[in-house]
């Protein structure tokens, strides 16, 4: 299969490994920013395949991980209205408010939806006009061309009954936020391919320069991440800090133009609370003033909402890259995807969910 087996093929691998093997010379601490590449990091045991010198730490590259905690409750808030049809990506009704779910929600009787496009949503409202249809719009650059666009289209119908619930978070930021944390440990990055998809790789170049970091897109697949982690060490151990794209094949140094036009046109940057994290400014996208009816948060009246989080819980820290899932005394034990304390246990993308998944204990590392 075209882009998919040539990138798992097993000698490349060996090869791409042994050519990590001969390049480093000292220890170097990389992270990977998305979700996506820690699943694929330790599905494919990748982290326990490079040299004992490298060590893979994990990003706060997880959409659903880093909704805030408020923004979850005010979910519930609305979704338990009933006057309202709510509608979400599937990964986000697991996500632990502060009490509930929105399984929880959807159990005790409101009208949660899974939808698998913005647009769904729409269509939804048009066939529900005594309802109000919300869309929970999570997400990076990745998913905010689709999300923009649904606002942007009952705009032009003049659609009363849609609104957004919007939670949307980019990259650039978190990274600088972490790499002027005086905890920093990161040396370089792999930057979230499907991200730069959209928006490109030519913001990262001034944080390379900046920070002294090597930045390198990468795909998902463990050829794709190989590659990456080798351009990375290849820097660092001559003193070379660039942006270096080894997903060219998906890729492009200006991004997809038409996707962060309409991005444009009904977002614009905001200062946005991380969970777990805190409030990195300019981090966010919000609706613009002119699409203003369609915020579902103003519509509602639920901004004020007081939120607590389990003490035990150290995703935090784990989407900063300064500890792992196996480091937190509830992994495994009072947080499992059954009975989740974090967004980091539940999501697709969440790095508590991966080493779970892939029975990653103490006892196996």
């Amino acid at each position: 299969m075209k882009y998919i087996d040539e990138y798992r093929d097993p000698e490349k691998i060996k090869s791409i490994l042994k050519e990590i093997e001969t390049e480093v010379t000292r220890p170097w601490v990389i992270m990977e920013i998305c979700g996506g590449q820690t699943h694929s990091i330790i599905k494919n045991g990748i982290d326990q395949l490079l040299p004992k010198n490298i060590e893979l730490v994990h990003g706060p590259g997880c959409p659903v991980c880093v909704t805030p905690l408020e923004l979850i409750d005010q979910a519930l808030q609305i979704a338990a209205r009933p006057d309202v049809i709510f509608t979400s990506f599937g990964d986000m009704l697991r996500v632990p408010g502060s009490n509930k779910d929105l399984f929880k929600v959807k159990s005790e009787g409101g009208d949660v939806r899974i939808v698998y496009s913005p647009l769904e949503s729409l269509k939804i409202a048009r066939e529900n006009p005594d309802k109000e249809v919300v869309f929970f719009a999570v997400g990076f650059e990745t998913t905010a061309p689709g999300n923009a666009m649904a606002v942007y289209q009952a705009a032009r119908e003049h659609l009363k009954n849609f609104t957004e619930l919007v939670s949307h978070v980019l990259v650039p930021p978190a990274i600088k936020a972490l790499l002027s944390s005086p905890k920093n440990r990161v040396q370089g990055y792999l930057a979230a391919g499907h991200v730069c998809a959209v928006m490109g790789w030519s913001e990262y170049e001034p944080i390379a320069e900046q920070y002294k970091v090597p930045v390198v897109p990468t795909g998902f697949e463990p050829m794709d991440i190989l590659s990456g982690i080798l351009s990375v060490i290849r820097q660092l151990e001559k003193g070379e800090y660039k942006v270096d794209n080894q997903y060219a094949r998906a890729v492009s140094k200006n991004g997809n133009e038409a996707a962060q036009k309409i991005i444009n046109e009904v977002y614009e940057i905001c200062d946005r609370k991380w969970r777990g994290i805190g409030v990195i400014p300019a981090s966010g996208m919000c609706l613009k003033e002119k699409y203003a009816d369609y915020d579902a948060g103003k519509k509602f009246g639920v901004s004020n909402i007081e939120t607590h989080e389990p003490e035990v819980c150290i995703s935090g820290i784990i989407l900063q890259g300064l500890k792992k899932p196996i480091d937190c005394p509830a992994f495994g034990k009072a947080c499992t995807p059954q009975h989740p304390l974090g967004a980091t246990m539940v999501s697709s993308e969440g790095a508590c969910a991966a080493y779970y998944r892939y029975q990653r204990f103490k006892t196996n590392i």
